[in-house]
């Protein structure tokens, strides 16, 4: 019963993923060409290594003189083999597009200083607007459910022959070439490398979770009509959950509202004055769906 409610599960995602596949595509592939103009406008003329197998490139390319396209269409090539190898042919899939497309737009906009030239000597602007533009091509490419390849097939393979998460591979992997970077181009270059792979986390984030324009409040308070009362006196709906304590065992309310951020101070401030011992959670609510 389990395999077959997995089996509706996968079936209803890659219907969700059929209807919405040229948008999906789109996105992806224009999210390929802005990192691959963040890439040669802003990150290789200034040395800067932004993790993934580009920062690799960056690297090598100081070293041997191979050029960055070349270096990462060989780099995916293996890299993919070894994921087919070890990950299987669902998994190799999923990243054999962008596999392909990245290092192409990067071999394609090679060039694009002739027409476009900055001034490389300002790193910290280099820095600042090459982590945005990266951040937001990589933002519209996990928004629409892919990935460029690279250090993304190693963060799998790590993850899943190590037990450990995506996310932890991702900071081993990322961080060993950072560290590679201040060894070889010097450590000035890997503190605005940091910088970069800080702006692009930041910037795809908001490409991929949206804007917060919403607060979710979760409310324990012995004050519960009171603080239901002022809530609705802003013209917002709670929502009440029973609940036990971890450490006490004791039976308690917990009241849930979601409120526009501009409301969040009244809100805030409100329970505080009605009852100084509530406790209560705050976190960003992105969309909202349903409800009066």
């Amino acid at each position: 019963m389990f395999w077959l409610g997995e089996k509706k599960n996968l079936k209803m995602i890659q219907d969700l993923y059929e209807k919405k596949r040229l948008k999906r595509l789109f996105q992806f592939v224009f999210g390929c060409f802005i990192i691959s103009l963040a890439y040669n406008i802003f990150i290789v003329p200034n040395n800067l290594v932004a993790g993934g197998i580009g920062g690799v490139a960056v690297i090598i390319n100081h070293l041997f003189g191979i050029s960055n396209s070349t270096f990462i269409f060989i780099a995916n090539g293996l890299l993919l083999v070894i994921s087919y190898l070890l990950l299987g042919k669902e998994q190799t899939r999923r990243t054999l597009l962008g596999a392909i497309l990245f290092p192409l737009f990067i071999l394609l906009t090679e060039n694009i200083n002739v027409w476009l030239q900055f001034d490389t000597t300002e790193y910290l602007l280099s820095t600042l607007f090459g982590g945005i533009l990266y951040g937001l091509g990589l933002g519209f490419v996990l928004k629409a459910g892919f990935s460029t390849g690279g250090t993304d097939i190693i963060n799998h393979i790590i993850s899943r022959y190590f037990k450990i998460s995506i996310g932890k591979s991702m900071l081993f992997v990322d961080g060993s070439i950072i560290l590679l970077s201040g060894f070889v181009l010097g450590m000035n270059y890997m503190i605005y490398s940091i910088i970069v792979l800080y702006i692009i986390s930041i910037i795809s984030d908001r490409i991929v979770l949206g804007v917060s324009d919403n607060k979710m409040f979760y409310i324990v308070t012995d004050e519960e009509e009171k603080i239901k009362e002022y809530i609705f006196s802003l013209g917002h709906g709670v929502t009440v959950f029973k609940a036990k304590g971890g450490f006490k065992k004791e039976r308690e309310t917990v009241l849930m509202t979601v409120l526009p951020t501009k409301s969040y101070y009244k809100l805030k401030e409100g329970i505080q004055k009605i009852d100084g011992d509530a406790f209560f959670i705050i976190t960003d609510s992105y969309e909202v769906f349903g409800g009066e």
